[in-house]
């Protein structure tokens, strides 16, 4: 049986724990903590500290194990551990937070320099009114054409499973390559 290791990353409240809440099917196993500034506060009641773990059996031949990454940086020690042995990951962007833009590209830049794995970026939240189009984000975070840039809403178990089999179809073609 084939694993492959993808990572979910991106900032603070973009998306990821629910990402991998909507597609694992094991109860994702988390590593939460209350937060303590009022500011954060108003976005949600904990946030990730190591990480979020996920799995999705594709066929009797292939699993997925998703690793989400925690968020915020004074937690970003765990990014580089979290990156070992990747073949591949997802930059989760709020789509519908422009303050987040600068913090998701330099997450991009991170993973990029951490192994030379492929990736997708996912424009979360694309059913809100407020959501910032796929086509405005690329130009705002500077992603290449090349670079799979997809429309997601994390809480929608078809979307996430789109974003994972853009990222797969990526890997695979890569490890074809290398054949």
């Amino acid at each position: 049986m084939q694993t492959v290791k993808m990572v979910i990353t991106g900032p603070f409240s973009a998306g990821k724990t629910q990402f991998i809440s909507s597609i694992s099917e094991i109860d994702v196993v988390s590593t939460e903590s209350k937060l303590s500034s009022d500011a954060e506060k108003k976005e949600k009641e904990n946030t990730t500290v190591a990480m979020d773990f996920g799995r999705i059996t594709v066929d009797e031949d292939l699993v997925l194990y998703l690793f989400g990454t925690p968020g915020q940086r004074r937690f970003d020690f765990m990014w580089e551990i979290l990156a070992e042995g990747m073949l591949g990951f997802v930059v989760m962007v709020d789509s519908t937070k422009p303050e987040t833009f600068r913090e998701a590209k330099s997450i991009l830049e991170t993973f990029r320099a951490y192994a030379p794995t492929p990736y997708v970026v996912a424009a979360n939240k694309q059913d809100h009114p407020d959501a910032w189009s796929t086509d405005d984000l690329r130009i705002a975070l500077r992603i290449e054409e090349g670079v799979k840039l997809l429309p997601c809403v994390a809480k929608d178990k078809e979307s996430v499973k789109s974003v994972l089999l853009e990222l797969l179809y990526s890997i695979l073609e890569t490890m074809d390559d290398k054949a």
